[in-house]
């Protein structure tokens, strides 16, 4: 996928959505997955790799660092035996906020690292002194340079570490970090999302010894090497997510496949509870939706397992159709409501509380308009809004969309919606 600024979505609203979604591989697993290739000399495979924004910047980016890397077929072909790189290109890692997870694998493998400020969605501040104050307590010495941080790794020594926050940038980097080091490493309040996880999985499949992914404690077995792989990122739950809440905004009934269920417990409990009906079989959900939607009264995200910050957006967008009050407070990032201006212009009644909660009083309709995403999910949002609303709405920065989605407007193309790129 290539970037372009000046793309827009133009979507009439009003049609219905049927059919069936293989869903995407997931990206917040793919990249830190691709940053972990650098550990193995030898050569690997992933498969089903999402064609998105972020994942082509990442492939610069390692190229950059001397990583061959060939596409094909939704298949990266990974070879990092040649990998010579201890600087990130500042202006790609600008353009991307997962850059950061290079981090880890880059000191592991050249001893040093320097890094700039990691770019990605202005959703908050998200500060990375904790990745760095987790890679202290491994021994790893820090300086600053301007927008310049120095790391050195080559007194690193295995340890405990215990995380202020349960940050899945930093978890990431510490496995990452950790898998070759000698010794045993062990963090406490760990993020638990999925893609660390699978992160894990990943790193075993290659000869890592990692064990707690997912749970309150992980621990992490240093080995010498790390052979080659072929592995396929599960798929991803934002995404299938985002085709749940689409079909709830537009109605109809659409059967999703190569997710994984339990992954989207808190928002099929409460798409269940505003009218719509769910089946689960296997990795497969089916949803559908005939009648108007009814306000659960709150919504409220925080780490993993509750309901994720990144589906935020646009279940605040589906509240705004839905009858009766919702509370929907953000608790992970400060910025996830900067597309209340642009919901409002469609129609949409938001009354702003404070910096992380608002109240949305659900109206019977929006109105089509000129909307801009301002970021990933929450442009993500002025779609989907879009397919419900009366009349034609126009979605500018489709760039930050295409950020995380392989081709948005072709899925809901394939199920019905009237959607088309400019």
């Amino acid at each position: 996928m290539k970037y372009k600024k000046n793309n827009k979505f133009i979507i009439h609203g009003g049609k219905q959505l049927h059919g069936e979604v293989f869903v995407q591989g997931s990206k917040n697993a793919s990249l830190p997955i691709m940053s972990a290739c650098l550990l193995s000399k030898e050569k690997i495979v992933l498969k089903h790799i999402p064609d998105i924004v972020d994942v082509h910047n990442m492939i610069l980016i390692l190229k950059k660092l001397g990583v061959k890397i060939i596409k094909r077929n939704g298949n990266l072909y990974i070879n990092s035996q040649q990998a010579n790189g201890e600087k990130l290109d500042c202006k790609l890692a600008k353009t991307m906020r997962s850059s950061l997870f290079l981090l880890g694998s880059m000191l592991s493998r050249f001893k040093t690292a320097t890094i700039t400020a990691p770019g990605g969605c202005k959703i908050g501040k998200r500060p990375i002194d904790i990745h760095i104050q987790a890679l202290k307590k491994l021994n790893v010495k820090v300086f600053n340079d301007g927008e310049l941080i120095h790391f050195d790794a080559s007194k690193a020594k295995a340890s405990k570490v215990k995380l202020r926050l349960a940050s899945v940038g930093a978890t990431e980097n510490i496995i990452q970090f950790s898998s070759l080091l000698e010794g045993k490493t062990v963090i406490e309040n760990p993020a638990k999302e999925p893609e660390v996880v699978d992160l894990a999985n990943f790193l075993n499949s290659m000869g890592a010894k990692i064990t707690g992914a997912g749970t309150n404690k992980i621990t992490i077995y240093g080995v010498k090497s790390l052979y080659g792989t072929i592995y396929t990122p599960a798929g991803d739950r934002i995404a299938t997510g985002t085709i749940l809440i689409a079909v709830a905004f537009a109605g109809g009934k659409v059967e999703i496949k190569n997710s994984i269920p339990e992954q989207n417990e808190k928002l099929l409990q409460i798409l269940v509870k505003m009218g719509c009906k769910i089946k689960i079989k296997n990795d497969i959900i089916t949803i559908s939706k005939t009648s108007s939607l009814k306000s659960v009264g709150e919504i409220a995200t925080g780490y993993y397992p509750n309901f994720p910050t990144d589906l935020q957006s646009m279940m605040l967008a589906l509240s705004c159709v839905a009858s009766g009050k919702t509370c929907v407070s953000e608790n992970i990032f400060e910025n996830r409501f900067l597309t209340i201006p642009e919901l409002e212009k469609m129609g949409a009644n938001i009354t702003k509380i404070h910096e992380k909660q608002v109240v949305v009083n659900g109206v019977k309709m929006l109105t089509g308009a000129k909307v801009k995403a301002l970021d990933l999910r929450g442009g993500a949002s002025l779609v989907l809004a879009g397919l419900y609303a009366k009349g034609v709405t126009e979605v500018s920065n489709a760039h930050f969309i295409d950020r995380g989605y392989d081709h948005l407007e072709d899925v809901l193309t394939k199920l019905g919606a009237d959607i088309r790129r400019i």
